[in-house]
């Protein structure tokens, strides 16, 4: 068997065996943010807030009690979340919300939210629904929808041609 053959397939087996142990991990980390996003769903309790503003911005910056920057592994202590500065009652706090719905969320209106200590996971509109925000289309997509509703209109100017013609 060539040399050039026997380097393949070790590339290969060993390939083969990372792919394999990459899915394992994958897999045990999937199990543990389930158990743990069950844990949050179970302790969860639906507040009355007046969202006073919200922006993404680094955790230091945001104001959260020095127990929740130490808490937060030290990779994410410096990427921006989502945060929400919300009144709930009397008391003005900050709060972290889920990346999914931070859109929703909106400012200077009262909101029902279901909360586990400072992180919202879900918000329902209290007096009517939350409005939907069309979702933003590239540049690439408004070009073509534009060009698609000029052929539209020349196809209707040519049927119209057509159907002048045929009646003289």
């Amino acid at each position: 068997m060539p040399v050039w053959a026997i380097v393949v397939l070790i590339i290969l087996a060993v390939l083969i065996v990372a792919f394999i142990a990459l899915a394992i991990y994958a897999n045990k980390l999937q199990k543990k943010s389930e158990a743990s996003q069950e844990q949050i769903r179970a302790g969860a309790q639906t507040y009355s807030i007046l969202v006073i503003d919200k922006k993404r911005m680094k955790l230091k910056e945001a104001g959260f009690p020095q127990l929740v920057i130490d808490q937060t592994p030290r990779a994410l202590r410096g990427a921006k979340v989502p945060v929400v500065k919300a009144k709930i009652g009397p008391k003005v706090t900050n709060l972290m919300c889920d990346e999914k719905i931070f859109d929703l969320i909106p400012v200077k209106k009262e909101v029902k939210a279901v909360m586990n200590g400072i992180y919202i996971m879900d918000v329902k509109g209290l007096r009517g629904g939350l409005e939907q925000k069309p979702e933003k289309q590239s540049w690439l997509k408004r070009t073509r929808a534009k060009l698609q509703k000029k052929v539209d209109q020349a196809n209707k100017e040519l049927e119209k041609d057509k159907k002048t013609k045929k009646k003289k």
